[in-house]
């Protein structure tokens, strides 16, 4: 029996296994991989801390929306071994596979600036995780007024856009509490302006001047000082602070920098087009976890899975692979 493995059973990596279990036969096995039986909708994370969106309402089975057939393991990924075809996992032993399909995702590091872990959750919160975003709701309710910092870090992060959405959404939520003139926001960026684009970022600027939220671009974090509560630049610029809304340094699965088959934040790196790392014709990687120019975002994921869903059935078959990812994500 033919195996295809899939490492990760986020967005990418189930709907690709739903895809190749459509159009193959009984003789190939397909497996999905990942550590848990729970799938988060990231997107709700942003709305949970105004509670838009209740914690409940974005968490479901992972097993709910993987189709029969696929052999969905539960366990810890310990290596991945492309010479070898073969993945480790911590409980459940070794799988040899005969095509790879990785989809690991990416996660924040507050541990990758100096200071910040230190202060998480105490006046320095996030909203890129459950548990954090949960918390972030409880410190919004308690804040009576002061000045909120909302950085970005470093790039690249998920969703470049949230961060934006999320200063915007604060100045909703303290117009709705009746205290946005006792709250001062500041967006404070390592982009040389609001967004990534020139005709986005003059339109976010314009936004954020309508709101009254000030941008402070080109601030590339240093560290950060939770007891002073300032944030600081390489540049030796400091920031102030009552409340850090922060999007940490964003790396790719460690066990892929464990493995050696990433970059050192952890990203697969691949053709851009083909999605493939070089020298191995059976590996295929998606999503937030490779080192595509893209937004690490799902929609990018469902899209670069139209690329590989053709390929590897091209692959499978003996047929000429001709599909090429352009980064689009609409």
């Amino acid at each position: 029996m033919k195996k295809l493995v899939i490492l990760g059973a986020g967005s990418g990596g189930t709907a690709m296994a739903n895809k190749m279990r459509k159009d193959l036969d009984d003789d190939w096995l397909i497996t999905i991989i990942d550590k848990d039986n729970v799938h988060y909708y990231q997107p709700g994370f942003l709305f949970v801390p105004f509670d838009i969106n209740k914690p409940k309402e974005i968490r479901r089975s992972r097993r709910e929306f993987i189709k029969p057939g696929i052999n969905f393991v539960i366990s810890e990924l310990t290596g991945v071994d492309w010479d070898r075809q073969e993945i480790t996992t911590a409980t459940e032993g070794v799988f040899k596979y005969d095509i790879l399909i990785m989809s690991t995702g990416c996660d924040v590091r507050p541990e990758e600036t100096e200071g910040l872990a230190e202060g998480w959750n105490n006046d320095i919160y996030g909203f890129y995780r459950y548990h954090d975003c949960q918390v972030l709701g409880g410190a919004l309710k308690n804040f009576s007024g002061g000045k909120l910092v909302v950085n970005i870090a470093e790039m690249p992060i998920k969703c470049p856009v949230a961060p934006l959405e999320f200063a915007f959404l604060a100045d909703w939520y303290f117009h709705e509490r009746g205290i946005r003139d006792k709250v001062d926001i500041e967006f404070v960026t390592p982009l040389a302006g609001a967004f990534t684009k020139p005709e986005a970022t003059r339109v976010l600027t314009e936004a954020c001047a309508d709101k009254n939220i000030r941008i402070t671009p080109n601030f590339s974090l240093g560290s950060v000082d939770s007891e002073k509560k300032v944030i600081v630049a390489y540049d030796g610029t400091e920031i102030d602070y009552d409340m850090l809304v922060s999007i940490p340094p964003t790396f790719g699965s460690q066990v892929m920098l464990d493995s050696g088959v990433s970059d050192p934040m952890g990203y697969i790196p691949v053709d851009k087009h083909t999605l493939q790392p070089q020298g191995y014709d059976n590996v295929w990687a998606l999503g937030d976890g490779t080192n595509v120019p893209t937004s690490k975002a799902g929609a990018v994921a469902h899209f670069q899975g139209d690329v590989l869903h053709e390929n590897i059935m091209a692959y499978i078959t003996g047929g000429e692979q001709l599909a090429r990812s352009d980064g689009h994500a609409v």
